[in-house]
């Protein structure tokens, strides 16, 4: 772990490999209630540093930052969402996003389209320094089509976006990707004239279970049935639960959000850790925003 973080650069992934391989660490040695500094030797790091590293990415204290990640902390995130959610249900899918209002549009392939798995589509990628590590984003002139976290190696990232779209054109250009990247990460209030086009391959029930996870607001969490019934599919849970794993914009569309019933956040495309990593940023920020005083 320390190694790989010696050979990175940047800044932001220097701070996600450390979150990541803290997350591991107190989770392994939850019964022993690791202190402050016992975790700052396992980054070595000093004890005023890895307080700071946290103040600076996660919001909190080592000490809060584990708090969120407890399961009875996680059930409580998912029984709050539950009225949130009715409401949503009763709205149905033709609702605005809380999340993604005016931000992120959604353009589905055709049949037809779906059938020549990318023939005649030209993809641009690139490699790009995020809050939760290194991710492979690519572009079409329709859009968005990947965004995927950097999990072993950039081969396997690119392979797997290949893989969606066996038949098309793909071009290194990371200068093409670049304002993407910022705009996703480095504007992280949707709204104004910010809003992203996503162009996607899936059938047509993927594509409905991904707009389904636009409607699950930041810092809150579903489970696989609360998405099966927002689809308007309360039996289908084992179906949403292959859709959300064959989500390919990582982050923008949420499935980072999707926890088991039971309150255990695991089973991601992207890794366990990064999404702990997420559900405690967010969850750090919408504490945040919950002490901040109304305005008049």
């Amino acid at each position: 772990m320390n190694q790989t973080i010696l050979q990175q650069n940047d800044p932001q992934l220097i701070d996600y490999e450390r979150i990541a391989a803290a997350i591991r660490y107190l989770e392994e040695n939850l019964q022993e209630q690791p202190s402050l500094d016992d975790l700052a030797d396992f980054l070595y790091l000093s004890p005023y540093h890895t307080q700071r590293l946290f103040k600076r990415w996660a919001g909190v204290s080592p000490k809060r930052f584990t708090q969120f990640l407890t399961l009875t902390y996680a059930q409580n995130v998912l029984h709050e969402t539950q009225s949130t959610l009715e409401a949503t249900y009763a709205a149905g899918l033709s609702s605005s996003s809380r999340l993604h209002d005016l931000f992120v549009s959604i353009d589905g392939v055709t049949p037809a389209e779906y059938k020549k798995l990318g023939q005649g589509v030209v993809i641009q990628y690139g490699y790009h320094p995020t809050p939760f590590g290194e991710a492979l984003l690519a572009i079409t002139e329709r859009g968005l089509c990947g965004l995927y976290f950097v999990m072993d190696s950039r081969a396997n990232s690119l392979n797997d976006l290949m893989s969606n779209w066996p038949n098309a054109s793909f071009i290194e250009n990371s200068a093409a990707v670049a304002p993407v990247a910022r705009q996703i990460f480095e504007n992280r209030e949707p709204g104004g004239n910010n809003k992203l086009h996503l162009f996607l391959k899936g059938t047509n029930f993927q594509l409905k279970v991904w707009e389904a996870l636009l409607k699950i607001p930041s810092g809150q969490v579903c489970s696989y049935g609360d998405l099966a019934r927002l689809i308007g599919q309360p039996k289908a849970s084992r179906a949403v639960g292959s859709a959300v794993a064959r989500n390919a914009i990582a982050y923008l569309i949420p499935c980072h959000r999707v926890i088991r019933s039971s309150g255990l956040i695991n089973t991601y495309r992207w890794g366990d850790q990064r999404k702990k990593a997420l559900f405690v940023w967010e969850q750090t920020r919408q504490e945040t925003r919950d002490e901040r005083p109304e305005t008049a």
